[in-house]
């Protein structure tokens, strides 16, 4: 039950998506267009985006759709429609595609209110709760030797000019995937970094390097924290969307399952 239920965000996109891209044309095979809809049939991942991917990926992609065409039309055509098979086959998709349909109209219409989402806010605020954080960057090197000298590179500067050089040194110098962003490493709470560099970032200050090398199992860091931000529980407004849409999901599931079991009270059920 819980997977059918699921299923319904999938058939929602996929739904939307078909009706919204119909429009956009990419080919015509006999007359017939090739549309962004066929497009994302032969897909089937909503997740994907056709236009991001890559030139010779797209032509391949048509090419399957210009195919599903030119197959469909030669299927009918043969006379497919008349045969047993086919009609057995379109009655389970009509009864498929009736329960999907029905199941995003169920889906659309539970409804959460703001009241709902602060009600469930205030009795889980420990789920919202957010550690301590650092924005920081860092240089990584090799040996302490390096490390040291970068160090007096920096040492008597403060605020642009510090950041500004420690940017210039971390392109320059740093061995770190993250040098060529100028050591920038973003927000980061400690358990997200190795014991050592979080203990040595979380001990400065906004607008501070470490003015010894850190050393850990890739080499000897020089960190330099942009800012901090204290631990504490996320406000309401930042999480009021997230709520909301968990909140209509176990809803929607809800109200499903009640139907389903209410159902069943009636139905007369064989196991074979």
């Amino acid at each position: 039950m819980k997977r059918l239920i699921l299923s319904v965000v999938t058939a929602s996109v996929l739904i939307t998506s078909s009706s919204m891209a119909a429009e956009k044309v990419y080919a015509k095979v006999n007359g017939m267009e090739v549309t962004a809809g066929d497009i994302a049939m032969v897909i089937r991942n909503p997740r994907i985006n056709f236009d991001q991917l890559p030139a010779q990926t797209q032509q391949k992609i048509i090419a399957q759709a210009i195919d599903s065409k030119l197959l469909t039309k030669k299927a009918i055509k043969d006379g497919i429609e008349k045969t047993d098979a086919y009609k057995k086959a379109l009655e389970k998709v009509k009864n498929d595609l009736a329960l999907e349909v029905w199941m995003k109209k169920q889906y659309q219409s539970a409804t959460v209110s703001d009241k709902e989402a602060k009600e469930f806010y205030n009795k889980n605020k420990d789920k919202f709760k957010q550690p301590p954080q650092v924005k920081a960057r860092h240089i990584l090197v090799k040996s302490e030797k390096e490390a040291k000298e970068i160090i007096n590179q920096l040492k008597g500067l403060k605020g642009s000019a510090l950041e500004k050089k420690f940017i210039e040194l971390a392109k320059s110098k740093s061995t770190g995937p993250s040098g060529a962003n100028g050591g920038e490493l973003g927000w980061f709470s400690a358990k997200r970094m190795v014991p050592e560099f979080s203990k040595a970032a979380f001990a400065l200050k906004k607008g501070e390097i470490t003015l010894k090398p850190v050393k850990t199992q890739f080499g000897y860091h020089i960190i330099y924290v942009e800012d901090k931000k204290d631990g504490g529980v996320v406000p309401f407004d930042k999480v009021k969307a997230g709520i909301k849409a968990q909140l209509k999901i176990k809803k929607f599931q809800k109200n499903v399952q009640a139907i389903a079991k209410k159902l069943r009270k009636t139905a007369k059920i064989e196991r074979f």
